[in-house]
């Protein structure tokens, strides 16, 4: 056979056209690089992307990076999507997510509790699909120069000094990097040899949709029974959890209609007759992660670098995580503007969220196991889960509020995202930050201030005058992912600011 040759040299090649592997690519391209996506599948636009298996909560992370990078008004299904369960209600009986199938209801969140959103913050969490956001990443990589291949998937690839050369059947491409989006079974992983460590599973998750004759026989909404869970919220649309320590997913065999109504039938005990099976797929709550994200020339983002069940859909936002937390650094070391240690600051970063969520995985399957032990602890998280401070707590846990970087600096917003300050002109901090630079905002106009900034280029852009809302603040150095790398009230330290702006930057 013979080997095609591209003989174009990409700053970065990923592996994987699903939302992580193009959100990242849009963060690469915007900055200035040149970006290959390799593909395996021929056609991305599977029916399981799209409603209702395709549906995702974005959490307020990832509504944040879309608003910043100006894709925020481009979500649509959010507008006129109705979940008779999640979104079941009206006012404060409104159910807006869940912990282990316990329901979080909007009346008991208190979000005066989270002192650095404002009125101008956009939303805490919405529901969009898979497909949407795919169609909404790909118009913008394509735009902004992403060339994306086909039916392309990675056979093999080898570093060779400072270059990565990807195999993909009978082509060869070559790359200054490489990153692994390609989900939970990914290549780039196991080529790589990526330890992935953690633990089995207890179940095995279907999602289904199929024609059921009797319906009235299943109890609407998220239901834990002695033997598992089901869901039945949008008609046909059934998910159903069997805790077999993920038998029937391992086994390789067909979802029949027979297997999935006997299944069905054991959980929900009851002998509901399904007529017809639509689409089904399995899953199951195993839980790993990568011990590594980084090996030489090598990144792992997303599913690649972690996986665990999708209960309270942290995964999406966690790999839209990723990408934005890569991006901007590896785009820096590309041009020759990274500090040095900037690109060891990932893994550093993301490994210990992406530890939370899969932990945060696991305590929700044990709150559901069919036991006299769960139930009883199911009982407690639902008390907990009635009150404000309880129900304020798994939102903030399951919707980003809390999610922080240790930065080593003193003050408490140091290393969260930053607030959407609105100036007094109606525009906000968010939609200043749609050209991916950093920013020194600096809300008492110290001309100082702007000359230390120019010392940086076009790494980091002076805002400055006053906001609406200052929360107390006078300075802010805001990296290009919107965290808070350094605060201060009152008179600014330049002495301390620069050194802040010099692990970040480079002057």
């Amino acid at each position: 056979m013979t080997t095609a040759q591209n003989h174009k040299l990409y700053d970065v090649i990923i592996a994987g056209a699903g939302p992580v592997g193009l959100f990242l690519a849009c963060e690469l391209a915007l900055a200035k690089c040149s970006v290959l996506i390799l593909e395996k599948a021929d056609d991305v636009n599977s029916p399981l992307k799209a409603r209702p298996f395709g549906i995702r909560g974005l959490s307020s992370l990832s509504i944040e990076s879309l608003h910043r990078r100006g894709m925020y008004d481009d979500l649509e299904l959010h507008k006129t999507f109705k979940n008779p369960h999640q979104h079941a209600g009206e006012g404060a009986q409104r159910q807006v997510g869940h912990f282990a199938g316990i329901p979080l209801l909007a009346g008991n969140i208190d979000q005066s509790q989270w002192k650095h959103r404002l009125p101008s913050s956009t939303e805490p969490s919405l529901m969009s699909e898979m497909r949407e956001l795919e169609n909404i990443f790909t118009c913008r990589a394509k735009a902004l120069g992403v060339e994306i291949g086909f039916g392309l998937p990675i056979t093999g690839f080898e570093q060779i000094g400072d270059f990565v050369t990807v195999q993909s059947a009978d082509q060869t491409f070559c790359s200054k990097w490489l990153v692994g989006c390609d989900g939970s079974r990914s290549v780039v992983r196991k080529l790589g040899g990526f330890e992935f460590a953690g633990t089995e599973p207890e179940f095995t998750g279907y999602t289904t949709m199929v024609d059921i004759a009797d319906p009235e026989k299943l109890k609407p909404g998220r239901n834990v029974t002695g033997r598992g869970m089901y869901l039945q919220s949008q008609p046909g649309y059934v998910t159903i959890q069997d805790f077999d320590s993920g038998a029937f997913h391992n086994s390789g065999q067909d979802i029949t209609l027979e297997h999935v109504q006997s299944v069905l039938r054991r959980i929900s005990d009851t002998d509901v007759t399904i007529t017809a099976l639509r689409a089904a797929t399995t899953w199951t709550d195993r839980a790993r992660q990568a011990t590594t994200y980084r090996n030489g020339r090598v990144f792992l983002a997303g599913d690649a670098a972690h996986i665990h069940s999708p209960l309270g859909g942290q995964g999406l936002n966690l790999g839209l995580g990723d990408a934005m937390n890569l991006g901007w650094k590896l785009a820096a070391t590309i041009h020759h503007k990274a500090p040095e240690g900037l690109l060891d600051t990932y893994f550093a970063e993301r490994y210990p969220l992406g530890m939370q969520v899969l932990d945060w995985s696991r305590a929700q399957v044990e709150v559901m196991k069919p036991n006299a032990s769960a139930r009883a602890l199911n009982a407690i998280m639902r008390d907990l889960a009635n009150t404000r401070d309880g129900a304020t707590y798994f939102a903030s846990r399951v919707w980003g509020i809390y999610t922080h970087y240790d930065l080593g600096n003193c003050h408490p917003l140091s290393g969260y995202s930053v607030s959407n300050f609105e100036f007094e002109d109606g525009t906000t901090i968010g939609e200043l930050m749609h050209d991916g630079r950093g920013v020194l905002l600096d809300f008492n106009g110290d001309e100082s201030l702007g000359k230390l900034a120019a010392e940086y280029g076009d790494q980091l852009k002076y805002v400055s005058g006053p906001a609406k809302d200052q929360l107390g603040l006078s300075v802010l150095l805001i990296r290009p992912d919107g965290i808070i790398a350094w605060a201060n009230v009152g008179n600014t330290n330049i002495n301390e600011l620069k050194a802040s702006a010099n692990r970040w930057f480079i002057s």
